[in-house]
C-alpha cells in the first residue's frame, strides 16, 4: 500500500474541498491514487465545494491578537480569492475569531487546529466553520498558518496595511511600561518594513553561511576574473557581514534613526526606563507571500457572471 504523506492529503484537500479526514481516508481507500480520491469523495458527497476550492486563494489578511496581560499572542493568515472579499466586514470579523481561536488553542499543526471545536459554535469544528463561510461568502478560502507566543516576559503585536503584512515581537522585559511597548512597536515596524529573517548573528547556521560565502565569491569572481583566489576571499569577508547586518534585526539600521542600530536603539530604551530590554524572537506574516496568485482578465470575468 502506498505511503500517504501530509502533503498528498493537502493536495487532496484543495483540490476537493473536503476535511482531512476525509481526504486521508479517501487516499487510503484508494492507495494513494488523487483521481480516484477525488472520485471517492465525489461519490460520497463529500467533494460538492469543490469548484470553489480548485481556485486560487491568494489574497486575504493577516490578524494579531495579544491576550489582556501582555503574556501571549497569535497571528494567522487567512487567504480568500479576491481582494475584494479580504475587505468584506464579515470576512475580518470571522479572521479576528480565527486568532481568537488560536490564542486559546494548545494545537502544534494545521491538522490539530481544523480539527478542534469551533468556540464561538461548539456544535461546529474550526474546518466546519470555515466550509460554512466559504458558502456563505461565496469564495474558496483557506486558513494557511498560525502562530502562538506564550512568554514570561511581554509580547506587542503590529499590522500593517490593513492586514496585508503582521508581526509579533516577544522581548524580556526588566519592567514593562508603556515607553517599553511603544519601544517594541517601532521594531515590529521595523520588521514589517525591512524584513530580517533572524533577531541576531548566533541564530545563523554554518550552513547558511557558507550557502551564502558560496553565492558571493561566484558573484566577486564573475566580477574580477583576474584577481586571485585570496583577493577573493577577502573581498568576499565584507559582503558577507553586510549580508548578515541586514538579516540580523539587531545588527540593522534602526530606522527613525540611521545613527543606531537596533541593538542601540535598545540600549538607549533599557538606560531610559531603567531596566533591560531585549528582543528573543518575533514572527513575520506577509499575505500571500510564496503563494501563486492567479492573473485573470477582469472584463473576461465580468462578462462570464452576466452569461
Amino acid at each position: 500500500m502506498a505511503a500517504i504523506t501530509a502533503g498528498m492529503v493537502k493536495e487532496l484537500r484543495e483540490l476537493t474541498g473536503a476535511g482531512m479526514m476525509d481526504c486521508k481516508k479517501a487516499l487510503a481507500e484508494t492507495d494513494g491514487d488523487m483521481e480516484k480520491a477525488v472520485e471517492f469523495l465525489r461519490e460520497k458527497g463529500l467533494a460538492a465545494a469543490s469548484k470553489k476550492a480548485g481556485r486560487i486563494a491568494a489574497e486575504g489578511i493577516v490578524a494579531t491578537i495579544v491576550s489582556e496581560d501582555g503574556k501571549s499572542a497569535a497571528i494567522v493568515e487567512v487567504n480568500s480569492e479576491t481582494d475584494f472579499v479580504a475587505k468584506n466586514a464579515q470576512f475580518q470579523t470571522y479572521v479576528a475569531d480565527v486568532a481568537a481561536q488560536a490564542l486559546a488553542s494548545e494545537s502544534k499543526d494545521m491538522e490539530a487546529f481544523l480539527a478542534e471545536t469551533w468556540a464561538k459554535d461548539t456544535s461546529l469544528t474550526v474546518e466546519q466553520m470555515l466550509s460554512s463561510q466559504i458558502a456563505v461568502i461565496g469564495e474558496n478560502m483557506n486558513i494557511r498558518r498560525f502562530e502562538k507566543i506564550t512568554t514570561d516576559g511581554v509580547v506587542v503585536d503590529y499590522i500593517h496595511g490593513g492586514g496585508r503584512i503582521g508581526v509579533l515581537i516577544e522581548a524580556s522585559a526588566e519592567i514593562v511600561n508603556d515607553t517599553v511597548k511603544e519601544a517594541l512597536r517601532n521594531i515590529a515596524m521595523q520588521i514589517a518594513a525591512l524584513t530580517p529573517k533572524y533577531v541576531r548573528r548566533d541564530e545563523i547556521s554554518q550552513e547558511f553561511i557558507d550557502h551564502e560565502t558560496e553565492i558571493l565569491k561566484v558573484q566577486a569572481k564573475n566580477e574580477n576574473p583576474d584577481k586571485p583566489d585570496s583577493i577573493i576571499d577577502k573581498m568576499i569577508v565584507g559582503r558577507l557581514n553586510k549580508e548578515l547586518k541586514e538579516f540580523c534585526l539587531v545588527d540593522q539600521a534602526y530606522v527613525k534613526d540611521g545613527d543606531l542600530t537596533v541593538a542601540k536603539y535598545l540600549e538607549q530604551v533599557s538606560k531610559e526606563v531603567g531596566g533591560k530590554v531585549d528582543v528573543k524572537k518575533f514572527v513575520r506574516f506577509e499575505t500571500g507571500e510564496g503563494l501563486e496568485k492567479k492573473e485573470d482578465n477582469f472584463a473576461e470575468e465580468v462578462a462570464r457572471q452576466m452569461q
